[in-house]
């Protein structure tokens, strides 16, 4: 079973593919119940009636939970054992409960044979629905011979409606599956980038600080160890850990400068290129002259944090990218869909809270805004920062 967080919280795409593969199993396994309730009309003892009655509805009741489990990832494995448990039970007390129903005049355990043969392929894997098809089959053909029927039409319509069905509905939950599977590499996708990302900051860091602090930490050592014999070369070794210490702490804030610096350019083609990669039509509409240094640096990171929330929080089919130019404003608006209904705008990133507060602190503006199942994050720049 794959992880059903995606359903739970998955967007607009993901739970109308769920909701279709539901009716779609649903609307065939009703049908398919149908003709042994045919069989229920054409029964002349009352008793049998009931009997046959109780029997289909107990088996409808597990086949409603197992359609339901079927499309719920997120349905543990002891509950999915238990239900299996389940259905093996319902369908064999079917057997003295609706075999009789109609007598010769009608198959109606052989219908629901079938039904039973198709409703496996919800909770098993194909390859184990032959062995358990073969011996409803079995069973098909002894009720019909116990209520004079004919085998040969009781087989055949266990054997051959069964097997199709539970081909159909096999296909259909492998892939819904399949599409479970794609939300799930979508978001692997984005925490891959942000953890790439991160890392890379991590290694520059490491790279600037490594070599100055092993410096730092052998001339504070000398000091210590000069300081009761020699004050004097104790003081200069002291002086120069404190100078390298000043060169580090200048070195790190230009690094940190650089990596908040970022190239608008080359985020937008980043940004493109890895929604496009998983399947989100980009539209791109770009600035129309080149921006100021400081404008674009504040953009591409408004930009960056608003196309990792697209493929993180996010099952977006689409998402637009446009840039306005209005006097001394530079505006920036991405849009997206595949938002859940109840996401709320104001809380959706904690990334772009804080990038409202730096903007905020070089006159501009960060706004968001979600509806119908759209979201915008608005940003505003003044052209001379």
């Amino acid at each position: 079973m794959v992880d059903g967080a995606l359903v739970a919280g998955g967007g607009r795409t993901l739970s109308r593919a769920r909701a279709a593969t539901l009716v779609s199993l649903t609307s065939g396994m009703a049908a398919t119940l149908l003709l042994p309730a045919v069989g229920l009309t054409r029964e002349p003892d009352a008793w049998w009636v009931v009997a046959g009655t109780v029997g289909l509805a107990a088996f409808a009741l597990v086949l409603a939970v197992t359609l339901y489990a079927a499309v719920s990832p997120e349905w543990p494995a002891g509950l999915h054992r238990r239900l299996l448990a389940g259905y093996a039970g319902v369908a064999g007390f079917s057997v003295p409960l609706v075999a009789p129903v109609a007598g010769a005049a009608w198959p109606t355990w052989a219908w629901l044979g079938a039904a039973i043969v198709g409703g496996l392929a919800l909770l098993t894997p194909l390859r184990l629905v032959l062995p358990a098809a073969l011996a409803t089959v079995a069973v098909s053909g002894a009720v019909a011979l116990f209520t004079g029927a004919s085998v040969g039409r009781s087989v055949l319509l266990t054997g051959s409606v069964g097997v199709g069905l539970a081909l159909v509905n096999g296909f259909q939950v492998w892939f819904w599956r399949l599409l479970v599977q794609a939300e799930q590499g979508r978001a692997a996708q984005a925490r891959l980038v942000a953890a790439q990302e991160r890392l890379r900051f991590a290694a520059d860091v490491h790279d600037l600080l490594g070599h100055h602090l092993t410096v730092i930490a052998l001339k504070s050592e000398l000091a210590a160890r000069l300081a009761p014999d020699d004050p004097v070369r104790a003081g200069r070794a002291a002086g120069e850990a404190q100078r390298l210490a000043a060169t580090a702490l200048t070195e790190l804030r230009r690094t940190v400068h650089g990596y908040r610096r970022i190239d608008l350019t080359e985020q937008l083609t980043a940004v493109r290129e890895v929604l496009r990669s998983a399947g989100v039509r980009c539209t791109v509409v770009p600035p129309a002259g080149e921006l100021p240094a400081e404008v674009a640096t504040q953009l591409a990171a408004v930009l960056r944090e608003a196309g990792t929330n697209v493929l993180r929080h996010s099952r977006a089919a689409w998402c637009r990218i446009e840039f306005t130019q209005e006097e001394q404003v530079t505006r920036m608006i991405v849009t997206n869909d595949g938002v859940p209904a109840t996401a709320a705008p104001d809380r959706h990133s904690h990334g772009l809270r804080g990038l409202a507060d730096r903007l905020a602190g070089a006159g501009g503006q960060l706004r968001t805004r979600g509806a119908d199942g759209v979201f915008t994050v608005e940003a505003t720049v003044p052209t001379a920062v």
